[in-house]
């Protein structure tokens, strides 16, 4: 294939960290820039880019050739004829990860279970403005669990501090329970990130499964 045919200059560009998608544009791994090519050239998979507005596109190798010549960016990939822009994610055509019958024990999911709602005051707010919180407090022997944490807008959160709720004069608008619904899928990462990885990140930071640790 082409672009096997590179310098020894190239040698790490094609050593880089690419994203991974599957089929269903959720994160599931990373890969080297040369395994990414090798995929696309493939027809495994296709690069995935932004414009800078979450309005994405994706390419096969041909098209994304024609995107290098008409875009060039500082860091290309050369090769004996041409030179290629380095992706930075990738999207599997088949793969599909399925989700696991039990319920994750997320942020996303704990959000989702109250409804984006204080679980003491009863207001629905933005994610921003809410925390998770331990219904028995941690140092009073309180576990990291579903029937045990709820959402808590700040103000909520301040004013229980480090009590039971009856001891803080609160309620709760109902007790914390596992939720029955399918959860979302779990995707756990390390390593240095390129910016065009953070919107599949930051989806994949509210999926990551919580506990005591």
């Amino acid at each position: 294939m082409l672009f096997l045919r590179i310098f020894d200059r190239n040698i790490s560009l094609l050593n880089r960290q690419v994203l991974v998608l599957n089929r269903l544009w959720q994160a599931v791994n990373v890969t080297t820039v040369r395994r990414a090519f090798r995929l696309i050239c493939q027809g495994h998979a296709q690069i995935v880019s932004s414009d800078g507005a979450n309005n994405y596109t994706t390419h096969d190798f041909e098209s994304w050739r024609d995107f290098s010549t008409r875009q060039p960016e500082q860091e290309m990939v050369h090769t004996i004829s041409f030179k290629i822009r380095v992706p930075r994610v990738i999207v599997l055509l088949f793969f599909d990860r399925m989700l696991k019958k039990e319920i994750k024990f997320t942020r996303n999911n704990l959000f989702e279970r109250d409804q984006n709602t204080c679980q003491y005051c009863g207001k629905v707010l933005d994610r921003k403005e809410l925390n998770l919180d331990h219904v028995l407090p941690r140092d009073r022997g309180g576990k990291t669990t579903w029937e045990n944490i709820v959402c808590s807008c700040i103000p909520c959160n301040s004013r229980k501090a480090n009590r039971l709720p009856g001891e803080a004069g609160m309620r709760l608008i109902k007790k914390p329970e596992r939720p029955k619904w399918r959860p979302f899928l779990q995707f756990k990462f390390s390593g240095g990130q390129h910016d065009s990885w953070k919107h599949f990140l930051d989806v994949a930071y509210w999926n990551v499964e919580l506990g005591d640790g």
